[in-house]
């Protein structure tokens, strides 16, 4: 049998805000059985903002959340993802500002803090939501799907009108090692061209190549290069992550994605939980990793096409 988790210990960090670039303090603290993520905003008044696709408010660039009274917080992608890749189900956040610290634009840094401050069983069985049968969500030629699996599963497609980033894929089964060993150190990315256009609005003020792989015209601008040969669809794969979690439960299904992005995803979730013969509430014990290895694009890209027609 799986029981719920949560940290053994409080553990805290500062950290600068990728959108409003301004630097906020954040502490990550056990929480009882059954309380999901719920973030703290402790410049106003001790608020809740549970995380939940329900108070997803705008996707645009980053996905925000906001409680019933207004207040919110953004880019919470990343640390959610690094909650269900480490299988933390119960977590508070403090925070003193609206945004999540972008750190350095993957999802590691928050995983070290979770493995800093420890992850402990509680008493109640954890609750996957497991997908009965397909649901999709398709917009132009982006879309995200999911299809019935007995293991936790994403396989994504995107491209771009660019050299350096024309067509990408992964399918992998995701684990606790999985995650930490070839998803979470993926960056954040952005155009050169577009970074200044946003700057120019007020826009990723805190953005640089500490904290994102900036993109110029025929070369990765930071110094250090790539941390995998496709460190960009790994990363959209971490954003995946972050945003199924919004369901409160970790999945039990295959999660595909073709140029997706926030938006879609929510919309997803938002689909599958009106849909009521496509999933239900699972406990017990999971099948053993079956440590597959991760397609290429190749041998991905006919499967993905099949799924999404």
């Amino acid at each position: 049998m799986h029981f719920q988790r949560t940290l053994k210990n409080t553990i805290r960090c500062t950290g600068i805000g990728l959108h409003r670039g301004e630097k906020t303090y954040l502490s990550l603290r056990p929480a009882p059985e059954n309380t999901g993520i719920v973030f703290h905003r402790t410049d106003k008044g001790g608020a809740l903002v549970p995380a939940t696709v329900h108070n997803v408010v705008d996707t645009r660039l980053c996905t925000t959340l906001a409680n019933k009274d207004g207040v919110t917080v953004s880019t919470v992608e990343h640390l959610l993802a690094a909650f269900a890749g480490l299988g933390v189900d119960n977590a508070y956040v403090d925070l003193d500002g609206s945004e999540v610290p972008i750190m350095d634009g993957s999802a590691a840094p928050f995983v070290f803090l979770i493995q800093c401050a420890g992850v402990v069983e509680q008493n109640l069985p954890r609750r996957w939501i497991r997908i009965k049968k397909p649901v999709a969500i398709r917009e132009h030629d982006k879309s995200a799907a999911f299809q019935p699996c007995d293991r936790f599963r994403i396989s994504f497609l995107l491209d771009f009108d660019h050299p350096l980033l024309t067509q990408q894929g992964i399918d992998i089964e995701l684990s606790e090692t999985a995650f930490v060993k070839e998803i979470s150190l993926a960056r954040t990315f952005g155009f050169l061209k577009e970074v200044e256009t946003l700057q120019s609005k007020g826009l990723a003020r805190g953005g640089s190549l500490d904290n994102a792989i900036v993109i110029g015209d025929f070369r990765i601008l930071n110094e250090g290069g790539l941390r995998y040969e496709n460190e960009f669809v790994r990363h959209k794969v971490i954003d995946a992550i972050g945003d199924l979690y919004l369901l409160g439960h970790p999945v039990l299904g295959h999660f595909t994605g073709i140029r997706s992005g926030h938006a879609l995803n929510s919309q997803l979730l938002r689909k599958l939980l009106s849909t009521a013969d496509a999933w239900e509430f699972v406990e017990g014990t999971l099948p053993a990793p079956t440590a597959r290895p991760i397609a290429s694009f190749g041998e991905l890209a006919p499967a993905m096409a099949a799924v999404h027609r």
